[in-house]
């Protein structure tokens, strides 16, 4: 049977790869890539989504293998 902390942990891993994949689409974006070419870095919202997908998708394995 599925528990609880199964159920978070597979739509916190979903989430993170969504957010990550969000991530990866804004950084293609045109203002994304004037500040790129300007600074060398990744804007500060692309980044942000990158951390917390991970953050999510880490956690939710975590949990997903908690027994």
């Amino acid at each position: 049977m599925i528990t609880s902390p199964r159920i978070v942990g597979i739509a916190l891993v979903v989430l993170g790869i969504g957010l990550a994949l969000w991530g990866f689409q804004l950084s293609g974006s045109i203002a994304s890539q004037v500040t790129q070419a300007v600074t060398g870095a990744d804007t500060d919202r692309v980044m942000t989504f990158y951390i917390i997908g991970a953050i999510s998708f880490f956690v939710g394995l975590f949990l997903f293998r908690k027994n």
